[in-house]
């Protein structure tokens, strides 16, 4: 699947601004703007809109490292740390996958501003989902 295709499979995080720019197995890409409707009362990126990006950059991290046979998978646990505020530019999400297992594979999603400087980390368990 191209990143854009990879976008358009999930489409909360296409209707929140998420945007996958690249992903392969050992690393996933996505990005989102910064924008006034995504931000809290103070002007900030809101943390459920970066926690969103996370999610999303993290989700297809683990969809590209489904064993064979597998449906699919699911976030069973979500943890982040909030470390800044975000309020202009884009927020950049980079997806690694730390363990790939036959039940389960834990992603961590590292959030960096414009600049560069780390904003939040995410670290995700996916739980592999099984055909029906």
């Amino acid at each position: 699947m191209t990143p854009e295709q990879l976008t358009q499979s999930m489409p909360f995080a296409a209707a929140s601004g998420v945007e996958i720019t690249s992903a392969t197995p050992a690393e996933v890409r996505a990005r989102l703007d910064w924008a006034p409707d995504r931000c809290t009362l103070g002007g900030a990126l809101h943390g459920g809109a970066l926690m969103t990006l996370a999610d999303s950059a993290g989700a297809v991290a683990a969809f590209l490292n489904l064993p064979e046979g597998a449906s699919g998978t699911s976030t069973v646990e979500s943890k982040t740390n909030l470390f800044g505020g975000v309020r202009t530019g884009h927020v950049e999400a980079v997806a690694k996958p730390l363990h790939v297992g036959r039940t389960t594979i834990v992603v961590q999603t590292d959030l960096f501003d414009a600049a560069g400087k780390r904003v939040a980390q995410t670290t995700q368990t996916q739980v592999v989902l099984q055909p029906r």
